[in-house]
């Protein structure tokens, strides 16, 4: 079982679980401070199969349980120091949490 948001993995690399509910009541995210590796999973990501849109975005309505929360979301994920994100679909992101945060901000609900 994962520990609530805020936890840490006991495991090589040591992975910060960053709760971000909303594609799924349970969505997490997984931090790597010391590698700089943020995985999103399907709480960010840069491609959105449904509409086609490239580039940081949430997941569709569609497929989200809750659109409103999953925006909220990515507030725990912006302040979070890493250059690269690993998102579930779609291209890595070069870049600040808080850069694909703000353009998936401005791109909204699909």
């Amino acid at each position: 079982m994962l520990p609530a948001g805020g936890g840490t993995l006991d495991v090589p690399g040591r992975p910060q679980v960053v709760a971000t509910p909303g594609h799924t009541p349970g969505s997490v995210a997984f931090h790597l401070p010391a590698q700089g590796v943020l995985f999103t999973g399907d709480a960010l990501v840069t491609q959105e199969g449904i509409v086609g849109r490239t580039g940081p975005t949430i997941v569709s309505a569609a497929f989200t349980h809750s659109t409103e929360q999953a925006l909220a979301s990515l507030s725990a994920l912006a302040p979070l120091d890493a250059g690269l994100l690993l998102p579930g679909h779609g291209e890595p992101f070069t870049g600040a949490p808080d850069d694909a945060v703000r353009v998936a901000r401005l791109a909204g609900t699909c």
